[in-house]
Parts: structure tokens; sequence; C-alpha cells
């Protein structure tokens, strides 16, 4: 029953947001909101492990550089409790061409967006995210 509707059917209507700048967060919110997403926010990777242990989500839109828990460590932390969130990881940073970073993402394969950015490479970034899923479903329902 795969059709080009379903194909493209959107995997993703519940987002976390993690990151330090509350003020940055709250406009993701209202954005994302805006667009009929379910976003929840937390300012720190401590916190957003409490998320991620009481509710599910979609997605996780995580900001690398913050105080308490930095994204990388976050991460690392989800890929210990809750390994399937790792492929939902939209990470976000200002730290473009920094080596330690960049070779973070190298290592986690991960979908970054550079800072500043906008609502339209945010969709855009969450478009990419829904396709890799979509995309990893379709691979593990025709190994199954």
């Amino acid at each position: 029953m795969s059709n080009a509707a379903d194909s493209n059917a959107r995997r993703i209507r519940s987002i976390l947001v993690v990151d330090d700048d509350v003020e940055l967060a709250m406009m993701y919110k209202e954005l994302l909101g805006s667009q009929g997403y379910i976003v929840n926010t937390a300012p720190n990777g401590v916190e957003a492990l409490k998320s991620i242990m009481r509710y599910e989500v979609d997605a996780i839109i995580c900001d690398m550089m913050m105080p308490h828990m930095p994204g990388d460590m976050f991460y690392l932390a989800v890929e210990r409790v809750k390994p399937h969130l790792c492929q939902r990881f939209i990470f976000v940073t200002s730290y473009e061409g920094n080596p330690k970073v960049e070779a973070f993402f190298k290592k986690v394969n991960g979908i970054v967006l550079y800072k500043p950015t906008t609502l339209g490479k945010l969709m855009g970034t969450l478009n990419l995210l829904n396709q890799r899923l979509v995309n990893s479903e379709k691979k593990a329902a025709g190994a199954a």
C-alpha cells in the first residue's frame, strides 16, 4: 500500500528544542508551533535528558554549546538510554569550522544547522530529517 503520499508522510510531530538561549528556544517553539508541531524546550542537556525519559519525541533540535551538559554529551547520554533517538537529532551551532565540533558531527553522521538560521532553513532541515526517517523505515521494511 505504498504510494507517493505515504512516502512523503510527516513522521515528525513532536520536537524537543534544547538550547540555553531561552529567547531563541521560545522563538523556535513559536515558529515550529505555527507549522503544526508540538514543541517542548529544555535549557540544557540535563533537563533534556529528564524530558526524553518522560515523553517520546520525534525529533531533537540541539544546541552544541550549553552549560551543565553540552550537545555532544547529551547525544552520548541519549545513545545509552534511548538509542533510537540518535537518528532524530538536528544539531545547531554557531561554531562552523570548529575541528572538535565538526569531528563529532562526522562521527555521528549528524544533521547540522549553522546559526544564524531562518525559518526556511529550519523547515528544510526538518524535511531532510523526515526524509532520512522515511528512508530508514523503508530499508527496515525491506530487510524484514
